[in-house]
């Protein structure tokens, strides 16, 4: 019988739809994620697999999981987790498998239709002044005919695509590594070059994992070559964006306004420069949070964790 272990700080109602899809004869244990480090190594230490939630661990409690068959990340992101370790160790790590990617695809909208229709201004405005407009449409704007511009069409971008279909937009997409073209046809996608999806399109959206190649991949120069009529809405990882650069270009009119789910620092410095800036609207890092994402992670990972014990390889390998 396999012994699993789940360090999170998620609220407990939800920890539990993370876990209820495990088989019934599983030795299944929550564990505060906040834990000493003493004591997560001795729980850690006879454990088949762990869950993480958030996803990050010390090493310490990673070398004292000596039978360790697969770590695995409720989230997607895998940026804080130490991957030479783990490689040293010969323990696979997987994320969870883009069963968030409806739930991030969803709020990328929400940041879209709030920057367009300056959402938060107008309620501000409803509640405080009475009913007031703000310009009679002057500043505010539909996605219809727009050229969205996809970086990253990953299990994100293919859902973010896939709902720009009924908005009527026009969808270019930047990948390193290009979807089949069965694929692009399927999602009415165009791929084109990081250069040229910036200067054609009228929304640009980041769905990119944060690495070495991808940290500051928007920058002073990116965004100058931008449209200044251009909304950039981010809601993978705050590196991606030199946010410096990006401050700069809010405030200066390089580009119209920004929907950002995620910020250089979290949370950010109440003090930061870019949260004074009325043409840029905020979440706090919850595009892949919701009531509904829980089930649908616990379901993915427990498959996944009964595919490592029956002695296949995991689905979602980090680095695979």
């Amino acid at each position: 019988m396999p012994k699993v272990i789940f360090f999170t700080d998620l609220a407990d109602e939800l920890a539990q739809q993370v876990v209820a899809p495990a088989p019934q004869e599983w030795d299944v244990s929550v564990l505060p994620h906040d834990l000493p480090e003493s004591e997560k190594a001795n729980q850690a230490a006879d454990a088949d697999f762990l869950i993480l939630f958030p996803g990050h661990l010390e090493e310490a409690v990673l070398r004292s999981a000596t039978g360790l068959k697969l770590v695995q990340l409720v989230s997607a992101g895998f940026d804080r987790m130490p991957l030479a370790l783990l490689e040293e160790l010969g323990v696979p790590l997987a994320n969870n498998g883009g069963t968030n990617s409806i739930d991030v695809a969803e709020h990328t909208f929400a940041l879209i239709l709030s920057v367009y229709r300056r959402l938060t201004e107008m309620d501000h405005n409803v509640r405080n002044d009475g009913w007031k407009d703000i310009d009679s449409g002057m500043t505010t704007f539909t996605i219809h005919g727009k050229t969205v511009g996809i970086v990253g069409l990953g299990h994100i971008g293919k859902e973010v695509a896939k709902r720009l279909v009924p908005f009527q937009a026009n969808v270019l997409y930047y990948d390193p590594f290009p979807v089949a073209a069965e694929v692009e046809r399927s999602l009415h996608v165009e791929r084109v070059s990081l250069p040229e999806l910036l200067e054609r399109s009228d929304i640009v959206s980041l769905h990119v994992p944060l690495n070495d190649q991808t940290r500051h991949l928007i920058g002073q120069a990116e965004l100058e070559s931008m449209k200044s009529s251009a909304i950039l809405v981010n809601t993978c990882r705050g590196p991606v964006v030199d946010e410096v650069a990006l401050t700069d270009a809010l405030r200066f009119g390089a580009i119209r306004a920004a929907g950002l789910d995620v910020l250089k620092d979290e949370p950010t410095d109440p003090s930061n420069p870019i949260l004074q800036l009325e043409n840029a609207v905020f979440s706090p890092h919850i595009a892949g949070v919701t009531y509904d994402t829980w089930q649908r992670r616990g379901q993915f990972i427990f498959n996944n964790l009964q595919r490592v014990w029956a002695g296949q390889e995991p689905q979602s390998q980090v680095g695979r």
